[in-house]
């Protein structure tokens, strides 16, 4: 690992990323601020899984959901519920932190974190994606799903945009139940498929087709976990960029981070949180970007 590497896993060990409770106010610009207590306990897995969720996280539940490959929960259970992890953080084996070598796009993914305190929809973020015609990959969990059903008709319909799967409950990927922000995480191989393939079924229905791209709630996981990820037909996308720290950024903090990413990136932002800094930070940042050079992908543009 890199030393620019080393220095950017370092500087976000501090921050936040779980997105799903209201921003706490920012510390300073490059500053990840942690969520509070409280608002870290209604992202986990207090609220439950939807009832289709549910449906597909059944201990009793062996058949592969419409849109799965052919790696059921048993054979999940089978192949990993003794493997022991080694690693816990940002960095597993298939997890994507940047583009592939020669890319100069830049890639903005928003999350939409779903759950008791994180539900909201940024329009004026995607209303300034649309005008200036900027694709990005949205994350969505389950739950956020089933609270804008209209809006994600919407979005899905959008080619513009590229819809990935933000699980289930939005827990971080554990097979033991390591913890990120004081979220609880899964707790075994069997709940890692079911937070997965929960959301992916649904994603499935939804959009005819499964999505390519994974990404846990906090972006943790372990490197069991991230193998599941991959044997379930999807790739663990990480990032370079942490755009906005869990929306806790303010505007200036959001502009300047953002504005600061090289070609290659791979940037994570929140579209969860109307009330933040995210919309008019990114509004900021991205004419400043166009206008030295870059360029904008979904992450399905390049990577293939």
């Amino acid at each position: 690992m890199g030393t620019s590497r080393r220095m950017v896993l370092a500087a976000l060990a501090g921050g936040a990323l779980a997105g799903c409770a209201a921003p706490t106010k920012a510390t300073g610009a490059g500053t990840m601020a942690s969520p509070s207590p409280a608002s870290a306990s209604g992202s986990g897995s207090a609220d439950g899984p939807s009832p289709a969720a549910s449906a597909a996280a059944s201990p009793s539940a062996t058949a592969t959901p419409a849109g799965l490959p052919a790696v059921t929960r048993a054979e999940t259970i089978t192949r990993y519920g003794h493997a022991v992890p080694h690693t816990w953080g940002f960095d597993a084996p298939g997890v994507v932190h940047r583009l592939p070598a020669g890319q100069q796009g830049i890639a903005l993914t928003f999350d939409a974190c779903g759950g008791r305190g994180g539900s909201g929809y940024d329009r004026a973020l995607i209303d300034f994606l649309r005008r200036r015609e900027v694709p990005a990959t949205l994350f969505l969990n389950s739950r956020w799903i089933d609270a804008n059903p209209a809006v994600f008709r919407e979005l899905a319909a959008e080619p513009l945009f590229e819809i990935a799967n933000h699980g289930t409950r939005h827990l971080p990927l554990s097979v033991t139940g390591r913890s990120a922000y004081g979220i609880p995480g899964t707790r075994s191989a069997a709940e890692v498929y079911d937070e997965i393939a929960g959301n992916r079924a649904k994603l499935t229905r939804l959009l005819g087709s499964p999505p390519r791209f994974f990404r846990s709630g906090t972006a943790y996981c372990d490197d069991v976990a991230a193998r599941i990820v991959t044997a379930l037909g999807e790739r663990f996308a990480g990032f370079s960029v942490n755009g906005d720290a869990g929306a806790t950024f303010s505007p200036e903090q959001v502009r300047t981070t953002v504005g600061a990413a090289p070609a290659g990136s791979v940037v994570i932002c929140h579209m969860n949180h109307p009330e933040g800094g995210t919309a008019r930070g990114i509004a900021a940042a991205v004419p400043r970007l166009l206008a030295s050079g870059h360029t904008f992908v979904r992450l399905s543009d390049a990577l293939r």
